[in-house]
């Protein structure tokens, strides 16, 4: 007779026991030979959750590859088998859904993806959302006053920081310039940019690419019921409908920055009480790599000190894969991103090869040697791919999160150049933090966010190529190498000792080198696992304070606490003593205080403008700061620059190398181009500023040579017309007005035009003297200046101002040569 196993009782099973542990352990639909046993790290952390699984707000850290999604799903099976429920996993994008979904189905554990589930409101099955379903305007879930349609009682966001780029892209409002809206919202603002700056302002209503502004805080603020009142009548526009919702009740702490094709408009901080479902979910659990720092999930999230100081972690923080992480174009300055793309395209005949790029733009350098291009519209297929077969050289179009790459999927790991801010004020911010620690610290844990894509286990074992001089020089500057987890960092400081026994040796030894790791030589192996044994986390982190501080002051201020967010913000500031970081927290600090003392706002802002000329400009404006010239010593200047700026010659060069790889013909870069050619002026001993972007007129660049003598320069390296137009040389010759205006009848000057042409367009006139800088002479100057550094820094003498005279004269770099051979006259 058939035997009724219902009758019998063995006590838990995996929808009656509560500990993640134990319900693995009874999971009777595991896929045969994946989950034969339970990693130390996730039982590790399963037993620590458990014990503080009643705190509403945990943090979940663990390595890149040591099974976060089992642990996720059997906490929230935890939950649901407590009567926690419904639960909801949710991941940054439709692709990731697809993978936990099936890592789910392995495991036994039930879910769905759809949000009206019998089984998911009954608390029987766990819902697997990408964060776009969970949070827009028009939520199922329940928006603002809506109040909550979907109760959550379990929630675990998974992959948190690579989920905090599309919450900011919910809570910000993008007007295209066909818009009439645009139009509408940027006339109540034109004479406001007018005052920051009357040339970029002409720019943007030019149309000119490459060109943004943040709008005066005063001015927006003043300005918030015409703004609302544009709004509103677009509010079930399809560009606004899924937006509106979410920002309205923050317009007066948001801020807006215009640019010649788009407005974008985006609070201080996210407030994602606006989904009220989150907020009042009983348990939260953000699982996050163990990147540097956490405290961005406070600005985007509102966790709090408490949660982010003490989160849940593993026992050893060895279990990350084996990665020998290499920099090519420091082991060989001279190496060439051609050669390493060509180096790249050998390798990926034995292995798979991923290259990370930022932007589509780069990604078009790679084509003619690439086996698939992969951005968000192909992704889930070309992953696939190459966990199934060896592809060859595929490139991911700026993916440094939420993907897995694991065994051959990926070999060769290669992060291309720096990653691009994404959203205006980002770019805004980029440039007022410009030298500072904090965007050292953002670039790292993006990088570092790359990084982990190549090995997803213990067992896994990849090696990582950093590439690009600009890449390579801002991880040199702000001591940015030393920001890494302490695992990361533990993996280059062994890699580094590696390259230093192959410096200045060419792709050959670089690529025998790699062969340790990839052919697994056991005394690579073993000094490897060596490097990471002893590892452990710190039980206690420390928040960054400033974001911390930026949270609480921007909850104060939605509730009209003015005074309570300026204290908060205050005594920050009062702390910190980087002078870019400085003047950024008290712009800050002054748009709170504008909200009820406009004067008092005005002087904050002076202080910040009086340590940073790239902050917002003053509504008094800032006085222009002469640079005196007197007799100087080019050699003196130039060894005393060097040497108080670098402990080591060859940082000297990657930085260098980095500068130089930034002065280039191509759009999209003018900030970045005019920053470089101002910096290399003092590679070569002379003293330079930024006038326009520093007090909002002026020219682009401004040299002083010494003797009085000065060069007026104008940089339209984004120009892609054949001849000059009449506007650029109209900008040109208002530069000179603007010398003559500011320095007497002893000073010279010469004005120069940095452009890809020679050839005046129609009505387009320049005075006789003015020189060009086209393509043949960039290059020129920057082949020479690239030596000029090398002689110097490979026989280290940055010391000998005679040996740096002598060089100056050799390369053509003094004051009276400069002209003769690095310009050109115009047509």
């Amino acid at each position: 007779m058939p035997i009724d196993l219902g009758k019998i009782n063995t006590g838990n099973t995996s929808d009656t026991s509560l500990h993640p542990r134990e319900i693995f352990t009874a999971l009777p639909g595991k896929k045969e030979g994946k989950f034969e046993y339970r990693r130390d790290v996730q039982t590790q952390v399963w037993d620590h959750w458990f014990s503080r699984r009643n705190e509403k707000d945990l943090v979940v850290k663990m390595n890149t590859g040591s099974g976060k999604t089992v642990v996720g799903l059997l906490i929230l099976k935890s939950c649901l088998n407590e009567g926690k429920g419904p639960a909801v996993y949710v991941v940054p994008d439709n692709y990731l859904v697809k993978q936990v979904t099936c890592e789910a189905q392995d495991l036994g554990i039930e879910v769905t993806d759809d949000t009206n589930s019998h089984r998911f409101r009954s608390g029987k099955a766990i819902l697997v959302v990408n964060i776009y379903k969970l949070v827009n305007g028009k939520s199922v879930f329940g928006v603002g006053d809506e109040g909550i349609k979907i109760s959550i009682g379990s929630i675990i966001i998974d992959d948190a920081h690579a989920c905090l780029d599309t919450v900011e892209d919910q809570f910000m409002l993008t007007i295209d310039s066909r818009n009439t809206a645009y139009k509408e919202i940027y006339r109540c603002f034109k004479e406001s940019l007018r005052d920051q700056c009357l040339v970029k302002e002409s720019e943007i209503n030019n149309r000119e690419r490459d060109v943004f502004m943040q709008v005066p805080f005063w001015s927006w603020q003043s300005k918030i019921p015409e703004i609302s009142q544009i709004l509103i009548k677009n509010k079930e526009a399809e560009w606004l409908k899924f937006v509106w919702p979410l920002i309205k009740e923050s317009l007066a702490i948001s801020r807006c920055v215009v640019s010649s094709d788009k407005i974008e408009i985006s609070p201080h901080c996210i407030p994602i009480d606006m989904i009220p479902s989150i907020t009042n979910a009983r348990r939260k659990i953000f699982m996050t790599a163990t990147l540097v720092d956490d405290s961005i999930l406070s600005s985007h999230f509102g966790i709090t000190e408490e949660s982010i100081n003490k989160a849940v972690i593993p026992d050893t923080a060895g279990d990350i894969g084996d990665r020998m992480i290499l920099l090519p174009q420091v082991i060989n300055t001279k190496l060439t991103d051609d050669e390493i793309k060509q180096f790249c395209k050998s390798i990926s005949q034995d292995v798979n090869v991923v290259v990370i790029v930022p932007s589509e733009e780069r990604s078009k350098y790679w084509q003619d040697q690439a086996d698939q291009i992969l951005n968000k519209d192909n992704l889930y297929e070309g992953i696939t791919r190459l966990k199934k077969e060896k592809v060859g050289l595929t490139i991911l179009v700026n993916r440094y999160d939420g993907i897995d790459l694991p065994k051959d999927a990926c070999r060769f790991l290669v992060i291309d150049g720096l990653p691009v801010a994404r959203r205006l004020i980002d770019k805004v911010e980029q440039v007022i933090l410009m030298g500072s620690s904090r965007k050292a610290t953002q670039l790292v844990q993006k990088i570092e966010q790359g990084m982990g894509r190549g090995v997803r286990s213990s067992d896994d074992y990849c090696v990582v190529f950093l590439m690009g001089r600009n890449l390579t020089s801002q991880l040199y500057a702000e001591d940015a190498i030393n920001r890494f987890s302490p695992a990361t960092k533990a993996q280059i400081d062994l890699s580094e000792k590696i390259s230093e026994q192959i410096k200045g040796e060419d792709l050959s030894a670089i690529r025998e080198a790699t062969m340790y790791c990839l052919h697994r030589n056991q005394d690579w192996v073993s000094k490897s696992k060596g490097a990471l044994a002893a590892l452990s986390y710190e039980e206690i982190s420390t928040p960054d304070l400033i974001t911390i501080a930026q949270r609480k002051a921007y909850d104060f201020a939605s509730i009209k606490n003015y005074n309570a967010a300026v204290n908060e913000l205050r005594e920050v500031v009062n702390k910190v003593d980087e002078k870019p970081l400085k003047s950024y927290l008290k712009q800050c600090l002054a748009e709170y205080i504008n909200l009820y003392d406009p004067a008092e706002a005005q002087k904050a802002l002076m202080s910040a403008a009086s340590d940073n000329s790239r902050v917002t400009k003053p509504m008094g404006g800032i006085a222009y700061h002469k640079l005196e010239s007197k007799a100087m010593d080019q050699a003196r200047i130039c060894g005393d620059y060097l040497k108080q700026k670098f402990d080591n010659p060859n940082k000297i060069i990657v930085e260098m190398n980095g500068l130089l790889e930034s002065l280039i013909f191509k759009p999209e870069t003018a900030d970045i181009f005019e920053e470089s050619f101002k910096t290399i002026a003092q590679y070569i001993g002379f003293n330079s500023q930024r006038p326009e972007a520093q007090y909002g007129e002026g020219s682009d660049v401004f040299w002083e040579l010494g003797n009085l003598s000065y060069f007026v320069i104008e940089c339209k390296n984004g120009a892609i017309t054949d001849t000059i137009s009449k506007g650029d040389c109209d900008q040109l010759n208002g530069s000179g007005v603007w010398f003559t205006n500011n320095y007497d009848k002893t000073c010279k000057f010469t004005p120069i035009m940095v452009h890809p042409s020679v050839k005046l367009g129609y009505a387009a006139r320049l005075t006789e003297k003015t020189r060009i800088i086209n393509r043949e002479k960039l290059a020129l100057l920057c082949k020479n200046t690239s030596d000029f550094i090398k002689s110097l820094c490979v026989e280290n003498k940055i010391n000998d101002d005679k040996a740096i005279r002598e060089r100056l004269v050799q390369y053509n770099l003094t004051a009276d040569k400069f002209c003769e051979h690095y310009t050109t006259s115009f047509k």
